[in-house]
């Protein structure tokens, strides 16, 4: 097949396009290589370079450049997108105008233009569900709002029972729960899925929407302040800095391994039964940041000490891990990465990367100037 990757030369991307590649495909890549996500490397790693491989250094949000990906494509994979769930909260028109706009162009030029395009991917995420499924002890299964800020001012940071004002314990989160974005990033990705799947079934295609949780392993940004807390708290350990956890540690998500997304993502873009439908993607799995942190440290044999802050970012989600029943039933997807091999295979990489200067302090201080990023009271 001829496939585009928006995005493609990314952390997801690069590893897609490898197997593809390898499963005998010829894969267009869209990327505008940011400096956020790539920072002075401006070049597709060694091993994308083939005569299999297409690049096209341009934007998302250039209709020329949509244009010419697409032209002769029969998939569409579209991860390209800004991430980030604090940063989208003041950045409001860089996550618009990538995130909402340039999904629309893609749109918009299959609904003006003949083409091959029989399928479109896109990587949503689990941001949408907001906090997602919980249970209530009186209630069973509820969704919670966000949580109360004078809650968490109090270090009472679990969400409550919208019936009864309980505080709620996680389950796991199915497709069909409803969606209640909590961030501008969330919005965002509920925007771009809602108008891929919408879009495909108007243009007679099928439309699949990829829920991803908390992708990690090799290849990932270390740079990227938005690109998740293994990438800074392994950061932070091999100097032997101190690692601030937020809240009081026992916040928890789905972590799923990067070989187990492209899996998930391979099996959708081969399967010729699916119209139009969304798949959670993850481990299936809750890990909270304490356990993190504290394998991190433990795997460096670091002197970096973790310090529970009481800190936190107005947006963020207490809980959320996957219900995988729909995707194993119906992609035959079933992850086989646990998380503890996984980490280690993503730490056992970064020591053979250079220490990134991390900008996290910097995105914290421009939450905190807008009244984003608070602290609990003492108790």
């Amino acid at each position: 097949m001829r496939i585009l990757i928006t995005g493609g030369a990314g952390f997801i991307g690069s590893h897609l396009t490898r197997r593809l590649v390898k499963e005998g495909n010829i894969v267009t890549i869209l990327d505008n290589f940011s400096d956020q996500v790539h920072g002075a490397d401006k070049e597709l790693d060694r091993d994308l370079v083939s005569d299999s491989v297409k690049l096209i250094r341009g934007d998302i949000r250039n209709k020329e450049k949509v244009a010419e990906a697409i032209s002769d494509v029969e998939v569409i994979v579209h991860l390209a997108a800004e991430t980030g769930t604090g940063q989208s909260m003041y950045e409001i028109e860089k996550y618009e105008t990538t995130n909402v706009l340039g999904t629309l162009n893609i749109i918009e030029y299959l609904l003006q233009n003949k083409t091959c395009v029989n399928k479109i991917i896109v990587a949503s995420s689990r941001a949408i569900y907001g906090e997602g499924a919980y249970s209530c002890r009186e209630h069973n299964l509820v969704y919670p709002k966000e949580r109360v800020e004078l809650d968490m001012l109090n270090n009472k940071f679990d969400p409550r029972c919208p019936f009864c004002n309980e505080f709620l314990k996680p389950t796991p989160t199915i497709e069909s729960s409803p969606q209640n974005p909590l961030s501008y990033y969330a919005l965002t990705k509920q925007m771009q899925e809602k108008m891929v799947l919408m879009y495909s079934k108007i243009l007679g295609i099928s439309g699949i929407s990829l829920r991803y949780q908390n992708v990690y392993g090799p290849g990932q940004s270390l740079k990227n302040p938005y690109t998740g807390i293994m990438a800074i708290f392994s950061s932070l350990a091999r100097k032997s800095e101190d690692i601030r956890v937020f809240e009081d540690g026992k916040e928890s998500r789905d972590f799923v391994y990067i070989d187990d997304v492209i899996e998930a993502t391979y099996k959708s873009i081969i399967n010729t039964k699916i119209k139009i439908d969304s798949f959670n993607v993850g481990s299936g799995e809750s890990t909270s940041v304490n356990e993190i942190a504290a394998e991190i440290v433990s795997f460096f044999n670091s002197s970096s000490k973790i310090k529970k802050t009481a800190e936190f970012r107005i947006g963020d989600i207490r809980h959320n891990y996957a219900d995988l029943t729909k995707a194993e039933k119906i992609l035959k997807y079933n992850p086989i990465w646990s998380f503890n091999d996984g980490l280690e295979m993503f730490l056992n990489w970064t020591l053979s990367k250079p220490i990134p200067e991390l900008e996290f302090q910097k995105s914290l201080k421009e939450m905190a100037d807008i009244g984003l990023f608070k602290k609990a009271r003492k108790t």
